[in-house]
Parts: structure tokens; C-alpha cells; sequence
């Protein structure tokens, strides 16, 4: 009977999409970002610039809770990001952040305010303390990777961005301080422009190795 109901959800999340929220977003609405959530700032376990990333289709272990998560809460912009229904952005965190789900408020020097959510965790074994790739990125945004591509645009080494969201002026600067956002709204409400939200239609399995 268990096997045949988790069948049926994974049926079920074939046919209906992996999460349909409204996840109007905005870029350009990050520089003037305000907080919709209650937060409480945390220690910055590294103060880098480099922002790597990964496609989400690099996910394909179905048994794990980065998978199922991703499907049923996230949903692809049409930047190539992955937005949840208050518009965080999907990323990849060491665990020195947290667990699957954790929403944080990245701020950068630059004045920059990057709403996140944790939908991936980077192998301790493939960082320094929970924290950081060798690239010394602490952020590795979760994308898709044609989607984003088309929007960033892919450069001569056949990389978004050459390999670094820190080349984008939506989310160039150095991290300067690190928010963990609870459950409880502000008193002011973030609004966004806008944009039609687009479904997921792959699934194939994760590997470490393909991340930039």
C-alpha cells in the first residue's frame, strides 16, 4: 500500500508540475529590496564574491529532499532562476547554513539584498568548513541551465556568465552580512513586477562533479 501511494504522488507530480506558485519576481527590484520577513542575522562564514552555479536538472536522486523539494515548492522564472512563492531564489549552501528550506537574506557590499532559499547542499567533503567551494564560492545559484543562458548569456568558455553570477550587476558584491529569515511577516509587504511562471519539465539524477 506505501509503495503504491508514494507511486501515486510521483504520478501525480509528473502530470500536475513541479510547483505552482505565484512567484512574481523582479531583478531589478533586488537593489531596493525590502525585507517581507522577520529576520535575525547570523555569522558570515566567509566574506567572498564569487557566486557560482548548477543546473537543477543535476538533481535526479529521487529519494532525496533537495529533489522533492525543488518540485514541489520551486518553479523556474524566466531569468533560468528557481523561485519559490515569495520570490527566494533557489541556491546550493554548505551546511554550514542550515537544512532544505531555510530561507535566508544574503546582503552584499554593494547594497545588494539577495532573498535565498536553501534547495541544495554542497558536499562537506567538497568545502572548506561547511562553507565554501574551492572557487571559493558560498552562493551556487540553482538554475536552469537553458533558461538562464539564454538570459545571462553563455560566454566563449561555454559558461553562464563565464562561471560567475558575481559578473551579473544584479548580484555583483561582496557578501557583508547574513540574515536567517523566520516565519513571521514585517509590517511592509515586498512587491514584485510581475512575470509568468514556468513549470519544470525534466528529471534527471545529481552529480557534484557538474557544478561550476
Amino acid at each position: 500500500m506505501k509503495k503504491i501511494l508514494c507511486f501515486l504522488m510521483f504520478l501525480s507530480i509528473l502530470l500536475c508540475g513541479f510547483g505552482d506558485g505565484d512567484s512574481s519576481f523582479s531583478l531589478d527590484g533586488l537593489k531596493d529590496y525590502e525585507k517581507e520577513y522577520e529576520s535575525e542575522e547570523i555569522s558570515v562564514c566567509a566574506y567572498t564574491s564569487s557566486k557560482s552555479y548548477m543546473d537543477y536538472r543535476m538533481i535526479t536522486a529521487t529519494d532525496s529532499r533537495q529533489y522533492w523539494y525543488i518540485r514541489q515548492y520551486m518553479t523556474v522564472d524566466d531569468t533560468g532562476l528557481l523561485l519559490d512563492e515569495d520570490g527566494f531564489i533557489g541556491v546550493a549552501l554548505g551546511s554550514y547554513y542550515g537544512v532544505i528550506g531555510d530561507r535566508y537574506y544574503f546582503t552584499l557590499d554593494t547594497g545588494i539584498v539577495l532573498p535565498l532559499v536553501k534547495v541544495e547542499e554542497k558536499a562537506d567533503e567538497d568545502t572548506t568548513g561547511g562553507c565554501y567551494h574551492p572557487d571559493g564560492s558560498v552562493l551556487e545559484f540553482v538554475v536552469d541551465g537553458d533558461r538562464a543562458g539564454a538570459f545571462f548569456g553563455v560566454y566563449e568558455n561555454g559558461l553562464i556568465l563565464s562561471g560567475n553570477f558575481n559578473n551579473s550587476p544584479y548580484f555583483n558584491g561582496v557578501i557583508q552580512s547574513v540574515e536567517k529569515v523566520g516565519t513571521e511577516l514585517n509590517e511592509h509587504r515586498v512587491t514584485y513586477e510581475e512575470k509568468e511562471d514556468v513549470e519544470f519539465d525534466n528529471l534527471d539524477i545529481f552529480t557534484y562533479e557538474n557544478t561550476y
